[in-house]
């Protein structure tokens, strides 16, 4: 889903108010993505940062919305499990390492 845009096209009236939260305690493979960053203000990490400022997301839910998004896509599963890798390193590296 692309919550800036979805706040933008009234599909939901304000951020708080999304079901992205709702989806993934019920178990499904939601992922966050960008519908045309120029028009309605955010590419991927901007609607990222978006939804961990709204919800309180901590690194590891923002890790586990990354991994979901490898296992929706068409890749092979060796840059599928290189991916994931590359997230769990980030996760571990803790957030005095990471850029913000």
């Amino acid at each position: 889903m692309c919550p800036l845009s979805n706040v933008a096209l009234r599909v939901v009236p304000a951020l708080g108010q999304h079901v992205l939260p709702g989806m993934l305690d019920a178990g499904l493979l939601a992922t966050v993505n960008s519908d045309d960053p120029a028009y309605f203000g955010g590419y991927v990490d901007d609607n990222l940062a978006a939804v961990q400022r709204e919800f309180g997301f901590d690194d590891k839910q923002l890790a586990g919305l990354a991994r979901n998004s490898f296992d929706a896509c068409f890749a092979p599963q060796a840059d599928k499990a290189r991916w994931k890798a590359e997230v769990d390193s980030w996760l571990a590296a803790g957030p005095s390492a990471q850029p913000r």
